[in-house]
């Protein structure tokens, strides 16, 4: 089966194959737009512009879509989907996110889903909470599947080396939407600064405050205050490359995910991945991704207590984090990898039997 990917060049489409390769499913390259210099940076989807679509569905047998439709109107992913109805191909759509993280108003976003949920030949998710809540509002049954692997399976596993201090990790990144971190900062220092031996790590990417956002006065006044501040260290620097998010997530025991609102986290996974507890919110569905601490926090809403007490438990569990194993994720990896192939043929069979019928 061959099956146009979108996008293919994503750590987690390029775990969806078992180690060492499909010999059954063979993922096309994401095709590169006329005078794009390659796909190291992000270009609208070519599979799904219409037009050009209609033009190349000789070249796969299904489509599976992930990410890359959120510049899209509904208007044109209805004819995404006319197009595929008429080439007889069908549609296979992740639902990765009930909410968009890079938008507060979920509005365009849920108009997306109302489309490709209905029009979607199988549905997969990564939660079963997620799956109730596609079931409930779409009375669609969508296959539950696990995230696999994020980081390098040979750094799965891994002994991490012993630190006598505890370390809490605030990372800002690049202050995506769906993250608040200065409205957890003092909660987080201020319980850190009651457990003993125990430290907090604050990480920000430099562009958010070389490019002089709105926020970013008041982003560097409290790193400005925190920097003085005994027992936390402040770390401006440039976005992290995968090696360095690696290495940062084994110098940290726990790392506090400070998202408003969202469905799932790649983030979570590398945090499992490498023996990282996560202490995360009770929004969306991070939860059911892996074990975690959790604590209230949303939209409109933020329980420092119950984040206090996450933090508190993490520091007394700091020995047992439940971390992943390179087995268990390599097995996960070839179980996942088998789940999509037989969905794809499910969805091939259903297709080709409409086709057989309506002859």
């Amino acid at each position: 089966m061959t099956v146009a990917s979108v996008p293919t060049a994503h750590a987690y489409v390029a775990h969806l194959d078992p180690v060492g390769g499909s010999r059954s499913v063979m993922r096309l390259p994401d095709p590169v737009p006329p005078g794009a210099d390659g796909t190291g940076r992000w270009w609208p989807p070519r599979w799904l512009d219409p037009e050009w679509l209609s033009a190349h569905t000789n070249r796969f047998d299904v489509l599976h879509l992930h990410f890359g439709f959120d510049s899209l109107s509904v208007e044109q992913l209805e004819d995404v989907v006319r197009v595929l109805d008429s080439a007889g191909k069908p549609l296979i759509f992740t639902v990765h996110d009930l909410h968009n993280p890079h938008f507060v108003d979920n509005t365009v976003h849920t108009s997306h889903l109302d489309l490709l949920v209905a029009a979607a030949d199988e549905l997969i998710t990564l939660t079963p909470g997620a799956a109730q809540e596609i079931a409930a509002r779409w009375d669609r049954r969508a296959t539950v599947l696990p995230h696999p692997h994020v980081a390098p399976l040979h750094l799965i596993g891994r002994p991490r080396g012993e630190s006598p201090t505890f370390v809490v990790g605030v990372h800002m990144k690049s202050l995506r939407s769906n993250l608040d971190p200065l409205a957890v900062i003092d909660t987080v220092v201020d319980t850190i600064a009651e457990l003993p031996d125990s430290t907090v790590r604050i990480d920000i990417d430099f562009e958010v405050l070389s490019e002089g956002g709105p926020d970013s006065a008041r982003i560097e006044a409290v790193l400005e205050h925190y920097r003085s501040v005994p027992g936390v260290a402040v770390r401006v620097h440039p976005r992290f490359t995968d090696a360095e998010l690696w290495q940062y997530l084994t110098e940290i025991d726990v790392s506090v995910l400070p998202y408003r609102f969202g469905t799932h986290s790649g983030w979570l996974e590398a945090c499992h991945d490498l023996g990282t507890a996560a202490v995360v919110p009770d929004c969306g569905y991070f939860s059911d991704q892996r074990p975690c601490h959790t604590f209230g926090f949303g939209i409109d809403r933020f329980d420092p207590t119950g984040l206090s007490s996450s933090l508190r438990h993490a520091h007394a569990a700091r020995f047992d984090t439940p971390a992943a194993t390179r087995e268990a994720r390599e097995r996960e990896r070839t179980d996942i990898a088998s789940a999509h192939e037989g969905i794809y043929a499910r969805a091939l069979a259903r297709r080709f039997g409409m086709a057989g019928a309506s002859r």
